[in-house]
């Protein structure tokens, strides 16, 4: 080997052989256990970034780590291709975004193969592709045929000035992110699945997560949101009965007034001839307000003048149009009560509308309700012959009542809504639904399937190119003339199934079920906790309903979970002669610190004093990213990825520090030197273990107590900070170790190996070349280092001797010593005599093969 660590030689190497020999390449093999190990796939914007290096080698790092374990392991890599920042992408190259979406997939694939990723390329798909999409087209025709899919008119932004539906993301500030235009809500027919008919399995399913961070389950556990209460009516003169659904009947007797949402049928009618109602029913439609924002938005409603009638007291209470009654949550008709409810109890204060407290204060007087409502659940007061009942009691009464006289019944309700999966952009799956001229709505049959989607067209950045081209729509469908769907699927469909597609990605159908349950569920899923809920419950949806489909046999598609953190960044800044902030990438900026690491000045290449603005994540904006590609080429994959697994616990956020990269740098060189300077003196005899000194025993000890924590820390706790400082100690003992004699060397090959095995899942490269130069072959096919049990027996224990709490002695006992001798030899020791001469001992206290803390007065 060569003597200096040089890892622009040895990285193309190494990869080149992963390559030509398909490594990495796998089949389902019944006689062996498998591991299923995936990373989020990435989006081909066309860098990697921090980000991605660090969720993807956390994915390889686990992935060979199990593969030294004996396992069949597979680790697909594929493109979540479609999307909107392809089309603004276009828009702005005047390209389409197939070009630069195939174009960016080349270019991050070659950066992700220099990283050392030990992807089974074999399996690699891009979403974009009628290969791929055609599957979920056909799958949505079958939950169609099924009624899990329907149309149904809803709610979207609109810009009137572009003519075009808006993403969320694409509104800022409530207006068009292209030309300002204040953004409305238009009302549009959208396809739709029933992800509700799965709510309570969905739920119900998280308790078989185990492997799932609780974070992430309880967010998930909110979304669905389930609730047990009570659907009621309230009579309206004239009109259909007015359905409303609460968690709190207790407090029915205080209802003082009906809220309903803008777009509720009552509010239309009510505004026929009113036109001050008709512009303020305009006003709330065109704010969208989102679910989280309703409690601190400023309350606003007008009187209906119409009456609903109390169900149980019959008693007449107006009919408001309120603001934060959303049409997409419940019935879009709430029962207010301003004595219980905060939100209910802001908007009747500012329309002076009546406050009456139902439920008794804890000490049993009335609440005071003066400056806010009284939410806790209590006895009931001012509510009949409910009067006294605690809030379980009056739930069961009051529910019972309404229930006796046709008015209401308790039910279960979930926050959570049907999946809208229709979006009006190009880049995604045409929806594969036809419309006939007699306004018939058909799935497209199988054999006309997948529906393609162009991909040579010209992006004006307002219209979709398949809702321009009229002459695109046009099909027929059993003979008769028929226009297809120009609305494509929500991105979310194609991140749905993709793990399971992995399993057969050739397969000439949805899934090859032989392959998908022999690989699925995936073993290890790493990825943001951005995608806690939507994605991550997508995708639970999506495998149930492929299980229902017969296709998997499991009910989860992910058995455990790893959610990394994010990867921050200095970022520094200084003002221009304009006042604007300049943002400099922290690659530019020379850096003082002070003794404590504090920075104390810094400076950017061009001379201008720099502003620390601290750590922040890595962005465009702040021109704190960066590239991962700069340093491989600086520092070689190895130390990146060394770095990035030390840094920080993997599910915590990462401050990058070049100065962290230069010390990964630094012990490699020092590992490849110790392998360097021990395989230079030759031959290594046999390690014969009956025969080692005392010393040579403690350091063996080391190694198997090392390899016994590193495989623990990997493969159980994912604590791969851990497991590299426990690699870095036993490194800092061998290098401080003798090689005098035969069984000194023995042991340090031993050591060594198991050091070089413990990184490759880490380090594939240096490891690779390392392995063979210890006269190892194979090192992606071997076996991890095995804990030698006898080697870990400890001989010898250090106790620490104390007198009155302090430390005075250590003393070496044998491990099995008994209580009195080492009591004694701890008393007998010539420090602790010192200390307790002339003293009587009133107690001695032994924490066995730790401690002796000695009593003296």
């Amino acid at each position: 080997m060569q003597e200096q660590y040089r890892p622009q030689d040895i990285e193309p190497k190494v990869q080149a052989d992963w390559d030509n020999n398909k490594t990495f390449v796998v089949q389902e093999d019944p006689s062996k256990e498998k591991f299923y190990c995936l990373s989020m796939f990435p989006y081909p914007s066309g860098r990697l970034h921090m980000g991605h290096v660090r969720n993807y080698t956390i994915g390889d790092v686990i992935s060979r780590y199990q593969r030294l374990q004996g396992k069949n392991v597979m680790q697909p890599i594929g493109w979540d291709a479609f999307g909107l920042p392809a089309e603004n992408a276009a828009v702005k190259n005047k390209t389409a975004p197939a070009p630069w979406t195939y174009e960016n997939i080349e270019y991050m694939k070659n950066q992700l193969k220099l990283l050392g990723f030990g992807y089974d390329w074999d399996r690699e798909f891009a979403t974009c592709t009628p290969e791929y999409y055609r599957w979920e087209q056909e799958f949505f025709t079958k939950l169609y045929e099924k009624g899990l899919v329907y149309k149904k008119t809803s709610s979207v932004n609109w810009c009137p000035n572009d003519q075009t539906v808006l993403a969320n993301e694409q509104v800022e500030d409530g207006c068009c992110w292209r030309c300002d235009t204040p953004v409305e809500q238009k009302e549009i027919p959208q396809w739709f699945i029933k992800i509700t008919a799965y709510a309570q399995e969905l739920l119900d399913d998280l308790e078989t997560l185990d492997g799932w961070p609780e974070q992430v389950k309880t967010m998930q556990r909110n979304w669905i949101g389930r609730s047990e209460g009570v659907e009621l009516k309230f009579e309206v003169a004239g009109e259909s009965d007015l359905e409303v659904y609460t968690t709190r009947p207790d407090t029915l007797m205080g209802v003082t007034y009906v809220g309903i949402a803008a777009g509720h049928p009552l509010a239309a009618k009510a505004a026929q001839n009113n036109p001050e109602l008709a512009a303020f029913i305009e006003e709330c439609k065109n704010t969208k307000v989102a679910e989280a924002e309703l409690a601190t938005m400023e309350k606003k409603g007008m009187d209906t003048g119409l009456k609903a009638v109390h169900p149980l007291n019959g008693r007449e209470v107006p009919i408001f149009i309120a603001n934060f009654v959303l049409m997409d949550y419940g019935t879009g008709a709430v029962m207010a009560v301003p004595g219980h409810d905060q939100r209910d109890f802001e908007f009747a204060t500012k329309y002076g509308l009546n406050i009456e407290p139902v439920i008794l204060a804890e000490d049993g007087n009335a609440p005071d309700i003066t400056e806010a409502a009284h939410t806790e659940k209590g006895v009931l007061f001012n509510s009949g012959e409910f009067d006294g009942l605690s809030f379980e009691q009056a739930f069961d009464a009051i529910a019972a009542k309404l229930e006796s006289e046709g008015k209401g019944h308790k039910t279960v309700n979930f926050r959570l809504r049907d999946w809208g999966v229709s979006r009006q952009r190009y880049w995604g799956s045409p929806i594969p639904m036809v419309t006939t001229e007699d306004g018939e709505v058909h799935p497209v049959p199988a054999d006309q399937l997948p529906v393609i989607l162009p991909e040579d067209v010209v992006m004006d950045g307002v219209t979709s190119p398949i809702k321009a081209d009229k002459t695109w729509a046009e099909t027929t469908y059993n003979g008769q003339p028929a226009l297809r769907e120009t609305d494509t699927f929500d991105t979310f469909m194609e991140s749905s199934w993709y793990y399971a597609r992995y399993c057969s990605p050739k397969a000439d159908e949805m899934l090859d079920s032989e392959a998908a349950n022999y690989w699925l569920p995936v073993d290890q899923y790493i990825g943001g906790i951005e995608h806690a809920v939507m994605h991550l419950l997508y995708s639970r949806f999506f495998h149930k309903l492929l299980r229902d489909a017969g296709y998997v046999k499991s009910d989860e598609p992910f058995k455990r979970l790893l959610c990394q953190g994010m990867v921050l960044a200095d970022a520094y800044y200084y003002n221009n002669d304009k006042g604007a902030k300049v943002w400099v990438s922290p690659t530019e900026a020379t850096v003082e610190r002070d003794e404590k690491g504090r920075i104390t000045t810094a400076v950017d290449t061009e001379g201008n004093n720099l502003v620390h603005s601290g750590m922040t994540k890595m962005s465009k904006s702040k021109n704190n990213g960066i590239d991962p590609q700069e340093m491989v080429d600086k520092y070689g994959a190895d130390t990146v990825r060394l770095f990035m697994m030390f840094a920080s616990p993997a599910d915590m956020t990462l401050e990058w520090q070049e100065s962290g990269v230069e010390g990964a740098n630094r012990f490699l060189k020092r590992v490849w030197k110790l392998v360097f300077e021990h395989t230079s003196k030759g031959e290594v005899a046999a390690l014969d273990t009956s025969a080692l000194s005392a010393d040579q025993k403690t350091l063996r000890r080391e190694v198997h107590k090392t390899i016994a924590k590193v495989g623990d820390d990997i493969g159980r706790r994912q604590t791969f900070n851990t497991a590299i400082a426990a690699i870095m100690e036993l490194m800092n003992r061998l290098t401080k170790a003798p090689q005098d004699t035969d069984a000194d060397r023995a042991i340090l090959d031993e050591a060594v190996k198991a050091i070089v095995a413990m990184l490759y899942p880490i380090t594939p490269h240096i490891s690779t070349e390392l392995w063979a130069a210890l006269g190892q072959t194979d090192i992606d096919n071997t076996v991890w280092p095995v804990a030698d049990q006898d080697a870990m027996v400890e001989d010898e224990k250090l106790i620490i001797v104390q007198v009155n709490g302090k430390l005075r002695a250590k003393i070496t006992v044998a491990a099995d010593a008994a209580k009195e001798s080492v009591e004694s030899m701890a008393l007998n020791d010539e420090h602790v005599v010192k200390h307790t001469e002339g003293k009587t001992v009133r107690k001695v206290i032994y924490v066995p093969g730790k401690l002796v803390n000695i009593v003296a007065n």
